[in-house]
């Protein structure tokens, strides 16, 4: 199976690079992180990601967007990673968008994906109610009621659920499971926002006999499932684009610093030990991105093993980018450790990431009950 950069993919993945060094360095997390925004985000960044088409990846043409898949949109969360970005762009333009494009009502794709092309709405995928990640365990319930759906329970862990205008809500009900969206201000949804360790933000939802019309369903019961499955797919996949980009970008600084940090009259990327383990790396991150871009290919070509290519790529990215912050702060020494380096604030992200949908423990099991083991 290959995957090649052409010339659109290059054209994208350099635009996106320019546009966030330029506009959204490591330092703009910091600046956000210090001030305590309450949105935990830049509105005029993400009202720049609808001006420079990103938020549009996953938008088919027909309602203004640019028509491309989950590897292009993987390579726009490859380059988030490098700066450590706190955007609605996976939330909104990643899982949102694939949602209702695949299965949304035309009413439901005429109202939303428009605005999700032009950054113009945030809308968040509510799944997580456990401290770690179980779809399978969803205890909030939606049930019938006049016509319409009654929702009851709590959400962990919502990304961007603080700032959404909308919420894609999975939920437990007679006959299997559904996606509701409910819209902000709905009478009985409670929203806290929660401040993660790596300085992005999320939201905790409590759902009190909150009601939404029959029209809210997204795709059927039936599929329902599968379709929850599908989007969480989606979502290792441009985890892992940035577990990646992530790990590049800390192993990028760490070599530079070994051609430059001296010891005993020496620079210590002369030293045959420091060598070893950055080749090492090297060698992981190689691997890594083969497995990535192979899973995003299965998703927009639609092969039956996409889900055990995607497991095995979020497993991958996972160990990679926990190893390369790792021997980041490792070869760095005690300036590693302090909070003006940012090599600290990648190890928080990678650590919020890995959780993300499943760590590699997760993603390990899963591959191995889709390969029959």
């Amino acid at each position: 199976m290959t995957w090649t950069l052409d010339e659109q993919r290059r054209m994208l993945r350099d635009s996106a690079q320019n546009f966030l060094s330029e506009r959204a360095p490591v330092s703009h997390l910091r600046a956000l992180r210090d001030a305590n925004e309450a949105d935990g985000h830049s509105p005029a960044l993400w009202r720049a990601f609808g001006e420079q088409g990103y938020s549009a990846t996953l938008v088919p043409e027909s309602h203004g967007g640019l028509g491309l898949g989950v590897a292009e949109a993987g390579l726009i969360g490859e380059q988030i990673g490098h700066t450590l970005v706190p955007s609605p762009y996976f939330s909104t333009a990643v899982l949102s968008a694939w949602l209702l494009k695949t299965a949304g009502a035309a009413e439901q794709q005429q109202s939303w994906l428009p605005r999700i092309a032009a950054a113009d709405a945030i809308v968040a995928l509510a799944v997580d109610e456990q401290s770690r990640h179980k779809p399978s365990a969803l205890a909030t319930t939606a049930a019938r009621d006049n016509g319409g759906w009654r929702l009851d329970g709590q959400k962990l862990l919502v990304l961007d659920g603080h700032i959404a205008d909308a919420w894609i809500v999975a939920a437990r009900a007679d006959g299997g499971t559904v996606l509701l969206l409910v819209p902000k201000g709905t009478a009985g949804v409670a929203v806290e926002r929660t401040l993660m360790v790596d300085a992005h933000n999320a939201a905790r939802l409590r759902f009190d006999g909150a009601r939404v019309g029959a029209d809210a369903l997204i795709g059927s019961i039936e599929h329902g499932a599968a379709l929850l499955d599908g989007v969480l797919d989606v979502g290792r996949a441009v985890a892992s684009s940035e577990l990646l980009g992530l790990a590049d970008e800390v192993f990028e600084r760490t070599v530079e610093y070994l051609k430059q940090r001296k010891q005993f009259e020496r620079t210590i990327g002369e030293f045959q030990a420091l060598q070893h383990r950055a080749a090492e790396l090297f060698c992981d991150l190689e691997l890594t991105r083969a497995l990535v871009r192979q899973a995003q290919k299965a998703l927009d070509d639609g092969a039956g093993d996409a889900p055990l290519r995607c497991a095995q790529a979020k497993a991958r990215a996972c160990l990679t980018a926990n190893r390369a912050v790792q021997e980041a702060v490792q070869m760095h020494g005690g300036i590693g450790m302090t909070d003006e380096l940012d090599i600290g604030l990648f190890m928080k992200r990678a650590r919020v990431l890995q959780e993300l949908f499943g760590d590699a423990s997760f993603q390990m099991d899963r591959a191995a009950l889709l390969s029959g083991y």
